[in-house]
This record gives C-alpha cells, sequence and structure tokens, in this order.
C-alpha cells in the first residue's frame, strides 16, 4: 500500500477517500484493521485530519457498514430483476444470494452482521434501509398472493409478545412512510413472529457457515442449505424453490 507524504501541503482527501480505504483495509485485513490511524496512513495524512469528515472511529464504521448494505442490496436486486413477479421465488432466491454474498465477503458479512460495535442487528432492524427493503418487498409480494401458516396469538410464547408487539408497531411506521406495497393489514402478530423466526434460522445458518462452525464436518454445505430452505419453507405452508 502507499506511504504517507513526509513533506509539503497534505493532499486533498474525499469521503469517498476515505470509505474505499477503509472498505480495502476491511477486505484485505479484517475489521480490527479499519482504525483511523491505519486509513490516514494509507492516505497519508493525519488521523485528526479525518474528524473534519467523521467525528468518530463509530461514525465511520456505521457509514462503510452502509455502503456495505446497500451494494449487497443491490446485488440481490439485480437478481430479483431476473426472475418471475411470485414472492416465493423472489424470498427464496433472496436467502441463496445473501448466503452466496456472505461466503464470498466473509470480512463485510463480520463486520455488518456480527460485530459487537454499533447497534446489534443493525443491518435488518433498519427496514427502511436497502437491505431490508429487499426482504420487505419479497415478503409482501408472498403475503399478498399465498395463504402461509402462521402461529395462532395462542402459539407464541408470553414472553415475546411485548417484544413482538413493538417490531409490529415498527415495521407498520416504516410501512407507512415508505410506501412499499407491503399488505400491513396481514402484518398481524402471528405473520410478526413468523419473520422473526425465518430470519434467526436463515441469519443462524449462514453464520454457522461462514465461520465454519457447523458442529459436524459437512462435504456438501449446498445441500445442507437447500434442505434449511425446504424445511422453512414447509413450516409457512410452502414449497422451496
Amino acid at each position: 500500500m502507499s506511504q504517507p507524504a513526509r513533506r509539503g501541503r497534505m493532499p486533498a482527501v474525499t469521503d469517498a477517500d476515505i470509505r474505499r480505504v477503509a472498505r480495502a483495509l476491511l477486505v484485505d485485513q479484517g475489521p480490527e484493521a479499519v482504525t483511523l490511524r491505519a486509513i490516514a496512513r494509507e492516505l497519508g495524512i493525519t488521523a485528526p485530519a479525518l474528524y473534519r469528515y467523521y467525528g468518530s472511529h463509530e461514525e465511520l464504521v456505521a457509514a462503510l457498514r452502509r455502503d456495505i448494505c446497500a451494494d449487497l442490496a443491490a446485488e440481490l436486486a439485480t437478481q430479483v430483476a431476473e426472475l418471475p413477479d411470485d414472492g416465493v421465488v423472489q424470498l427464496f432466491a433472496i436467502c441463496k444470494g445473501f448466503r452466496h454474498w456472505a461466503l464470498a465477503h466473509a470480512r463485510e458479512f463480520t463486520l455488518v452482521f456480527a460485530s459487537p460495535t454499533g447497534e446489534t442487528g443493525s443491518a435488518m432492524r433498519q427496514f427502511d434501509e436497502p437491505f431490508g427493503r429487499i426482504f420487505l418487498q419479497a415478503a409482501g409480494r408472498l403475503l399478498t398472493t399465498y395463504d402461509i401458516a402462521t402461529p395462532s396469538a395462542e402459539a407464541i410464547p408470553g414472553a415475546l409478545r411485548d417484544d413482538l408487539v413493538g417490531f409490529q408497531s415498527e415495521l407498520l411506521a416504516v410501512l407507512a412512510e415508505s410506501g412499499q406495497k407491503f399488505p400491513a393489514e396481514k402484518l398481524d402478530l402471528g405473520v410478526t413472529y413468523l419473520m422473526i423466526t425465518f430470519w434467526a434460522r436463515l441469519y443462524g445458518h449462514v453464520t454457522l457457515e461462514v465461520f465454519g462452525n457447523y458442529p459436524i464436518p459437512v462435504r456438501d454445505s449446498d445441500a445442507l442449505f437447500d434442505a434449511t430452505l425446504a424445511d422453512l419453507a414447509r413450516t409457512i405452508g410452502l414449497e422451496g424453490d
């Protein structure tokens, strides 16, 4: 990589330069390498100069996470655009696309989805952000055109009800403000619970695979993932694609 300038005026840098270098450090060396000092060194400036653009390291990392999520969403949106307008086909294609991206971008996945820095689960909590919208759009198409099996209110663990009600209210607010084509009238507590458990199983499986933490050696990880998706489809009364 480049050497810092030793004399004269510091080179002019832009916000895009900073994020580009931060992304390169992340991909080359991992999340722990993304420090203000390392970024400044690569750009040939002093670390305090970065505070003109970001108030803290956490603010810079948050911007980097947003960039990564936007790129992931764009990649998934391109894949979805080539598919039939079918909620089941699109949802399961997004699941597969997310897994393939995570395996190909393990360090970026780690920063966004498996790092304690910042808000836990921020990538999926912000459903009004590009990555969350991809899932909501596919889920909306699925709920509009298919009758899915959802748990009754009585079947939902009582200890989770307040959390689910809060999440349901948050989602409804996002849908109202964004104008997304999602049948909000179908977003009852059962659907809300189903969305959370679906994501938990998908995320858990992908995380185990990315970090090589399967409990047993698995020779055909594609077969295991496909079986997981098929099981998820069966739990909601659908056939996996």
